[in-house]
């Protein structure tokens, strides 16, 4: 393996997602000698097979709808039909977009740049394309791939992964979907404003089961006033092909048929193969093991994102990017508060959290100190105008702080930030009901919400 031995980089970073090129960027900025390493694209998952994409089929899936029932607005116009190939334009010119402003990106930024698959050689060095990468540090970040179940082959044709769903050169006439966590439910979503006979099978007993079971219930009741189909509490058993398409039979003997079956049980990490065991990198099925700084138990490796058992999410392994750079260049940094990361599934309708559910709090701080306020969206005048239903509950320790905020309904996802304040900022209620929101928004509800567990309620009854 030919080493260039004129070069020690300061960090070398294998993985080039949400994590890998945070890291890369902030690095640099902070005078670091930076090197990405990449087989794919720059991005990861999140640009190119995740966040970004997904997003803007349930946009385009929205318009949709927004087409079929514009009559009950004053509006007159007609919903002719998908045009898959237009939907795929539209989503990739978004991706590409992105996609060569981040090149940019990390071009301005002066970080060297390596294209190929890169393998851990040995605690300060990668191979890739031949050539032997030296770092004073190593920054694990090669991401996640879909999940399967033992038997169950997932074959690109009609048994399919989130990554063929978005390259569909159809909209499947039926669909299951197994999983009803936020792959799922996004899915699901979308398909049915594209016209697809959804069934999703989850075996909890609800949808989106990591939520407070609340903001579950409102969601699966919202499902099914859209027709869309699900079966809880059940695990799956088997598929197989039928002569149309595919048969799904659950442990309790009950079978759905459909065109496709979406696996979408969520994603693992990806790490087989790549010399991480070989070099002591402590794992756990996979995971590499970190504590609260990111760090290994090798002095010289860190690994973030998909990589870690931490939240899969792109803006978590964003932020557990920074952290190892700043740490790395000498900044004091603080652990991520991973309760306090927020959280959006973008389906119709959004469900948007930050903190912790009522369960879990009765669970820490027991039940008798525990008080949750549910504020109905009907009395917002900006969601009745949009003609979204839901609620927001808000999770508070008894006359103390908020720690929890969980909202259902259309265009939930842009309150959270919001929310992410008054969860980290530890507010009390009557700190947030003194602030003026703005009328009319869906954030006033927030703010009619906190007047009312501050016990002066306006727009909601005592």
């Amino acid at each position: 393996m030919a080493n260039d031995a004129s070069t020690v980089f300061d960090l070398v970073i294998l993985g080039g997602g949400s994590g890998g090129y945070a890291a890369a960027l902030r690095g640099a900025q902070l005078g670091l000698d930076v090197a990405l390493i990449e087989k794919d694209k720059v991005g990861g998952t999140c640009l190119h097979r995740g966040c970004i994409p997904t997003k803007a089929l349930l946009h385009a899936g929205e318009i949709a709808d927004q087409a079929r029932e514009s009559e009950q607005f004053g509006v007159k116009a007609s919903f002719e039909g998908i045009d898959i190939a237009g939907v795929h334009k539209y989503k990739d010119g978004v991706v590409s977009g992105l996609y060569k402003g981040l090149q940019g990106l990390v071009a301005s930024r002066k970080v060297t740049y390596i294209e190929g698959e890169g393998r851990l050689s040995s605690p300060t060095s990668v191979d890739v394309n031949g050539r032997r990468v030296e770092g004073r540090h190593i920054l694990l970040a090669t991401g996640s791939v879909p999940k399967s179940l033992p038997g169950l082959d997932i074959d690109g044709n009609r048994i399919i992964s989130s990554d063929h769903a978005l390259v569909l050169d159809r909209v499947p006439k039926s669909a299951i979907i197994l999983g009803g966590g936020v792959i799922g439910v996004e899915f699901a979503s979308a398909w049915k404003s594209f016209g697809t006979e959804v069934t999703i099978v989850e075996g909890l007993k609800h949808l989106v089961p990591v939520e407070d079971e609340n903001s579950s219930k409102l969601l699966e009741r919202a499902f099914r006033k859209r027709g869309i189909k699900f079966n809880l509490g059940t695990f799956f058993q088997k598929a197989e092909y039928t002569q149309d398409g595919v048969k799904v039979t659950l442990a309790d003997g009950k079978e759905f048929e459909a065109e496709v079956l979406l696996v979408a049980i969520g994603r693992g990490p990806v790490s087989q193969g790549l010399g991480y065991e070989e070099q002591g990198v402590a794992m756990d099925r996979g995971y590499v093991l970190v504590d609260e700084y990111m760090r290994t138990n090798v002095p010289t490796i860190s690994a973030v994102g998909d990589l870690v058992p931490t939240l899969q999410l792109a803006h978590v392994g964003f932020a557990e990017g920074i952290l190892v750079a700043e740490r790395l260049a000498g900044l004091k940094t603080v652990p991520i508060d991973y309760d306090g990361v927020p959280r959006v599934t973008y389906c119709h309708p959004e469900v948007a959290s930050v903190g912790i559910t009522e369960a879990k709090a009765k669970e820490i701080y027991g039940a008798d100190k525990v008080v949750a306020l549910k504020y109905n969206l009907a009395g917002n005048g900006r969601s009745k105008i949009l003609n979204t239903a839901g609620e927001i509950k808000l999770v508070q320790v008894k006359d103390g702080a908020v720690v929890g905020v969980h909202m259902v309904g259309d265009r939930m996802g842009e309150q959270v930030g919001e929310a992410q304040l008054i969860y980290n900022w530890e507010a009390l209620p009557a700190e947030v009901a003194q602030l003026i929101h703005a009328h009319p928004t869906q954030n006033e509800a927030l703010g009619e919400a906190h007047l009312a567990l501050a016990g002066k309620p306006l727009h909601a009854h005592d």
